[in-house]
């Protein structure tokens, strides 16, 4: 089997995570973070929706990390979504980074709002 780099010609992948912390690039973000395509930076949480609103026109599709477990998304930052055009899929926030790196590999129009572990 023939193993290839991935190339990242739309922004920078996540390219490290652990307790309390993620890396993007050599930027390092303590505690919850949003990386979409433009770049990386801290995010508060479901109650800071701001940046979230910020994504419409650029992502297609918002994962939703929530943390060590995986939880439903909270249901007002669905509709505030759906109303933007975004898709939203939930899931631990681990999973979210992997996919946020394939799918941005795959140059899809894409973005992850992840907790801290």
């Amino acid at each position: 089997m023939r193993l290839s780099a991935m190339a990242f010609p739309q922004g920078q992948p996540v390219s490290g995570y652990g307790a309390g912390f993620f890396r993007v690039g050599k930027q390092v973000i303590r505690g919850a973070m949003l990386v979409h395509p433009k770049g990386a930076q801290a995010w508060g949480g479901y109650e800071d929706t701001a940046p979230l609103q910020a994504l419409r026109g650029s992502v297609d599709l918002l994962l939703l990390g929530t943390g060590t477990k995986g939880r439903p998304a909270p249901q007002d930052i669905c509709q505030m979504m759906a109303a933007a055009d975004i898709r939203v899929e939930a899931m631990p926030s681990l999973s979210a980074c992997r996919s946020y790196n394939v799918l941005l590999a795959e140059e899809r129009r894409v973005a992850a709002a992840v907790l801290a572990l």
